[in-house]
């Protein structure tokens, strides 16, 4: 199988916000301290930590909406590590990212149609139309939602918006930062079936980022653990939920709320 994504010793620091130095500059915190791995195409992998563990930045660096400090990022065999914006513009149509936060990844003045279509035009897509119905129809929304406005939707319907505008695209790569954590338990439910459809239509790549290890567990085949910028866990799902390497794999286990208190993990 072909990895699609080549991580690389992949470090990144950002400027320390909550420092107030008199002169000069903040100093820098390194976020991601040195990761490797691989994604190979069509698998679904988890990358899960606590706040503050580098699981966002990561994303971000990975899509380049953030630029690594050092390593190396390698995308269907092309290094994006620190290419600028005019060389990445064409391989942005085939990675894309869906926000935590829909109303703020969602321009509220748009439509869904123009929400969706505008990337298309932007990337010089053809039949646009026909791509938004496409893509409403992939995530389960009826066609008469092109002339909605965000605030006009629910949490999980601004979602499918989110998703729909990615696929629309055709990419090859997915990244999902916390897309379910501020939807109820029903509408998480139905994202995940829809991102476990969507994988198995599309023929998809796809990472999801979460701080919650039983919605990795029910969606990804592989799950990459960090903790403060370092891999601590790179493994099978069912390996790590069996028998977890790590101590912090287990504090995060142990952090799962069971339906039932006498029930254990097998």
């Amino acid at each position: 199988m072909d990895d699609l994504y080549q991580v690389s010793d992949l470090r990144l620091s950002l400027a320390d916000m909550t420092a107030k130095p008199l002169f000069g500059t903040a100093p820098r915190l390194e976020i991601l301290k040195g990761l490797s791995f691989t994604i190979p195409k069509g698998e679904v992998v988890g990358i899960v930590g606590g706040s503050g563990s580098g699981k966002s930045t990561l994303g971000r660096a990975m899509v380049r909406l953030l630029e690594p400090s050092g390593g190396s990022i390698r995308f269907a065999g092309t290094d994006i590590t620190h290419l600028d914006e005019t060389a990445l513009r064409p391989l942005r149509r085939r990675f894309q990212m869906i926000f935590q936060d829909p109303m703020s990844s969602l321009n509220p003045r748009h439509t869904v149609n123009r929400l969706i279509g505008a990337p298309l035009a932007l990337h010089g897509f053809d039949g646009i139309a026909a791509r938004v119905d496409r893509a409403l129809d992939h995530v389960g929304l009826p066609r008469s939602f092109k002339a909605r406005f965000p605030h006009e939707l629910s949490g999980g319907q601004r979602q499918r918006v989110g998703i729909a505008r990615a696929i629309a695209m055709e990419p090859e790569f997915i990244l999902a930062d916390e897309i379910v954590s501020g939807l109820d338990v029903s509408s998480q439910a139905q994202v995940l079936n829809l991102l476990e459809q969507l994988v198995r239509d599309l023929g998809l790549t796809l990472a999801f980022i979460s701080h919650d290890l039983s919605v990795i567990r029910r969606l990804c085949a592989r799950t990459i653990v960090l903790h403060h910028g370092e891999i601590v866990e790179n493994r099978p799902t069912a390996d790590l939920f069996a028998a977890p390497a790590a101590a912090y794999t287990r504090d995060l286990l142990e952090a799962i709320p069971l339906p039932d208190p006498g029930q254990v993990w097998d």
